[in-house]
């Protein structure tokens, strides 16, 4: 009998639905929202079940509003270990009282172990953190684990609570309804996941000047881009909407589904993108984009796989000149945008 420190996942054996379910992802919000269509999928196979998530309390607006859980419970402490330790454990009688009789601990860190422990449940698995192989991969195969009906290839499209959640902040914009929406999304973290804030510029222009003039530009997201936004506003003018610092995460996932392309850097907006199924066409430079990149028949990440030098995960550039991602001109990202927009629409009109 193997020892429990090397057992990670338990599965279901009992022929009745369990009463409550515990999800686990503490961290980052990337993460939370890639975990968001694989519990939805179960919660589809299981839906006189109750789920509830457990998550850190700045990454809890989005799942807050999502139909898919039944509460969500958020501890403290930011980024600080001993913080979220001491929230956590002021939160366990909560915990121990709710009875889960599943845990899926989709951030195996020590912390959510010891939770998991503490409460014993009849049934857990956890996350795969090092195999190569994406987020999205690695949380259906935990879920998978438990012994359930295999999630679906295809996952469902997640649902607000209130779907207009943050629309009155687009509409009351310029916002042209007539117009198809493309976000822009220069938001990675570091100099390394920066795509040229000019190239950026190139391809809305070249767009909308030889190929197609009914396209707004969106750009969402948090202050740490408003130099970059404002750049884009001065360049791009009534072309582009700009809500920088003015939405929530859930506001902001809402808005997401109007787009038509978004084009974007590796961040959470991007992981929000994906899992709604709207195309998208991601840029990565030192990320490792086996661990990160958009997956899904309407998502192509142009990555630094290929070289060298590749997924080095550096904050800045070793040769000095970023070309994992200087090298993909406005040129190309138009070419491959064209062919996956021609894709959405193939599949459409086959009845996707």
């Amino acid at each position: 009998m193997p020892s429990a420190e090397i057992i990670n996942f338990v599965p279901w054996l009992s022929p009745f639905s369990p009463g409550k379910i515990l999800v686990i992802r503490l961290q980052a919000f990337g993460d939370v929202v890639v975990t968001l269509p694989y519990v939805q999928a179960l919660q589809t196979i299981l839906p006189s079940t109750q789920f509830h998530l457990l998550t850190r309390e700045e990454f809890s607006s989005l799942p807050h509003n999502m139909a898919l859980f039944n509460r969500v419970l958020t501890i403290g402490g930011g980024r600080n270990p001993k913080l979220q330790w001491l929230s956590a454990l002021q939160y366990l009688p909560s915990l121990i009282h709710e009875h889960y009789e599943i845990i899926i601990d989709l951030q195996r860190n020590s912390l959510s172990r010891m939770i998991r422990r503490i409460l014993h449940p009849k049934s857990f698995s956890e996350f795969d953190r090092f195999s190569l192989h994406t987020a999205g991969e690695r949380t259906k195969e935990t879920i998978n684990k438990l012994g359930f009906t295999p999630l679906p290839d295809t996952l469902p499209r997640l649902t607000l609570r209130n779907d207009n959640t943050g629309l009155e902040k687009l509409f009351s914009s310029n916002f042209n309804p007539a117009k198809k929406i493309f976000v822009l999304n220069p938001a990675g973290s570091s100099e390394t996941k920066n795509w040229p804030t000019e190239y950026y510029v190139q391809f809305a222009r070249t767009w909308l000047h030889t190929i197609d003039n009914n396209i707004q530009f969106l750009v969402l997201g948090t202050d740490a881009i408003r130099e970059k936004t404002e750049y884009l506003k001065n360049q791009l003018g009534q072309n582009i909407i700009t809500l920088i610092g003015l939405t929530t995460q859930a506001e902001a996932f809402n808005i997401l589904q109007k787009a038509d392309l978004v084009l974007t850097e590796d961040s959470g907006l991007m992981h929000m993108a994906w899992v709604s199924q709207i195309p998208v066409l991601a840029l990565f430079g030192s990320t490792k984009s086996i661990w990160s990149k958009p997956i899904g028949e309407f998502s192509i990440c142009l990555d630094s796989s290929d070289l060298e030098c590749g997924g080095c995960s550096r904050p800045s550039c070793f040769f000095g000149d970023i070309h994992c991602l200087t090298r993909h001109k406005p040129d190309l990202v138009i070419k491959v945008a064209q062919e996956l927009l021609l894709l959405k629409k193939s599949r459409k009109w086959c009845g996707a």
